[in-house]
């Protein structure tokens, strides 16, 4: 799911766009499900993926980058200033929130 790079990590992400609310809803096939309320249409969905994954990382927005798949649903995104554990541990601080 993370790979890390010089500078930062670059995280698999598959995106589901116009759902209920947008959020971190786990994995699925090795990559970081995200839902987003924006549609696909004109970098919508792109802005939105940064600023949940911005969030959820605790980075600025400008440290988030689509690397691959800005027309997809399969993207790669670049995160800088973090290491692939701070992700991990974060991501699955994210996920254990919303367990019930």
């Amino acid at each position: 799911m993370t790979t890390e790079v010089p500078g930062g990590v670059i995280v698999s992400v598959r995106v589901i766009p116009r759902a209920g609310r947008s959020g971190l809803a786990g994995t699925r096939d090795g990559a970081l499900l995200v839902r987003l309320t924006a549609p696909p249409v004109e970098g919508a969905a792109n802005a939105e993926l940064v600023e949940v994954l911005a969030k959820a990382l605790g980075v600025p927005k400008r440290a988030v980058a689509i690397v691959s798949g800005e027309r997809g649903r399969l993207k790669r995104v670049r995160v800088d200033g973090v290491t692939a554990d701070m992700v991990n541990s974060k991501l699955e601080t994210q996920n254990s929130k919303r367990a019930f």
